[in-house]
């Protein structure tokens, strides 16, 4: 940092402190860095917290399906009066004691439904990376945009208190008949203009705050302060190696893949249809003495067990045709879907590569303007010094370094958001702030 940068560093700290209204100043001021804005909007992001439930929600669905493959016991009780033969709704005798047991051993289609749900669970632990990635971007960005605003501030301050000093001088010179009126209206134009300006940041940084502490979770009462090191998000990989990297961490594609992979299994289950299903089921039962089993039966026994094997074998199943063939239209959707993806992610990238380079270019044109504006700052304080500039002309050189510091600042912004804007769309972005 050269001399000039310090001092506009410790004028932007003077003037922050002297703005800081006198309800902020009772408070201590939140100092955060950018990583530890990030770090406290992940923990306080609702989105986030939602996307988890929603993960362990998806998981718990694929446990429901699997239990069919598990045991299964079931107990009851119940009496009922018969005239007759003895007989419930469902089949069996009345009993005063019933245990039941069942457990899937051999069902294509349900196996198939199963693997489609955790799948799709995976698209739910997806769901929760994206929207962890959404709530990084956007505190950054709020954080980087918020920390440019007041240096903007300070220097359109700085940027007020020279033109003031340009119309107090052209005012003078125009009451000594040196300069015309329209002079006089240009720089108090120029001055009404910075006002303007000055009034529209601030409504920005008050916004920005705001912002700022609804994600991070910070009391509102206490002033939030920026780090002034400037982050660095720029990735030295070439193109090839970044669409490389977002073809296979993108999102949107790895959800199309496993959407695919579910409607596959889905298909392979319709498929199993035609073969049969085996589950293994038993059944224990205390009859009852009062419903005229005895009647019925030449030999009568109140404890009864029975266990076995349960094989159901399909021979003619129209529904099982229509259920393959609509898994094998919705499995070919599946394959489109994924390659449009692939190649709407490959001409994002590409655009955003391209973007992030543009943005380079028009910062370093940016930084040479500021460069420029500066030697020409210090060439008009030399001759200022010797006699052979006026203070107007000093004050000029003093508000041109200003609006270019301003336009500096809003390239590079530009940039730092342009290349978060890329590592989210390669997959690199938890890693920059891990």
């Amino acid at each position: 940092m050269n001399r000039r940068e310090r001092f506009i560093a410790a004028a932007v700290a003077c003037a922050a402190a002297m703005t800081m209204a006198p309800g902020a100043r009772g408070q201590d001021a939140e100092k955060l860095t950018l990583r530890q804005t990030v770090t406290l909007a992940l923990q306080n992001s609702r989105d986030l917290a939602l996307a988890k439930v929603q993960y362990s929600i998806a998981q718990g669905e694929v446990s429901v399906d699997r239990a069919e493959f598990h045991p299964n016991l079931y107990t009851g009780s119940g009496a009922a009066y018969t005239s007759g033969f003895p007989a419930t709704p469902g089949g069996s005798g009345p009993s005063i004691f019933n245990l039941s047991y069942t457990q899937e051993v051999f069902n294509l289609p349900l196996s198939g439904q199963i693997k489609a749900a955790q799948d799709r669970a995976g698209n739910a632990k997806l769901e929760m990376d994206r929207v962890r990635d959404d709530v990084i971007v956007r505190a950054a960005s709020v954080y980087l945009d918020l920390a440019n605003v007041r240096h903007a501030l300070e220097l359109m301050r700085s940027e007020q208190a020279s033109a003031e000093k340009i119309l107090q001088v052209t005012q003078d010179r125009a009451n000594a008949g040196q300069a015309l009126p329209i002079d006089v209206t240009r720089s108090q134009l120029t001055a009404a203009q910075i006002q303007e300006r000055i009034l529209k940041l601030e409504g920005r940084e008050e916004n920005l705050s705001e912002q700022l502490h609804n994600l991070t979770g910070v009391a509102e009462d206490r002033p939030i302060e920026t780090d002034t090191e400037e982050p660095t998000f720029a990735t030295d990989q070439q193109e090839t190696e970044l669409l490389a990297m977002a073809m296979n961490t993108d999102p949107g594609i790895q959800e199309a893949v496993n959407e695919r992979s579910a409607r596959q299994h889905i298909f392979k289950g319709a498929k199993g249809g035609y073969w049969p299903t085996v589950s293994v089921i038993g059944e224990y039962q205390v009859l009852t003495k009062f419903n005229n089993y005895s009647e019925f039966y030449k030999q009568f026994q109140r404890n009864n067990v029975t266990v076995g094997i349960q094989v159901q074998i399909p021979i003619f199943s129209s529904r099982t045709r229509a259920n393959v063939a609509l898994a094998k239209k919705q499995l070919d959707e599946a394959d489109l879907l994924l390659s449009n993806k692939k190649d709407e992610v490959r001409l994002d990238v590409e655009q955003k590569v391209r973007g992030v380079r543009e943005l380079d270019a028009e910062r370093e044109v940016a930084r040479l303007e500021l460069k420029l504006a500066q030697e020409s700052l210090d060439l008009v304080q030399a001759k200022f010094d010797d006699g052979q500039a006026t203070l107007g002309d000093l004050e000029q050189a003093r508000l041109d370094e200003s609006v270019k510091w301003v336009a500096f600042l809003d390239a590079d912004l530009a940039r730092e958001q342009g290349q978060l804007s890329l590592l989210e769309a390669t997959g690199q972005l938890a890693k920059v702030f891990q």
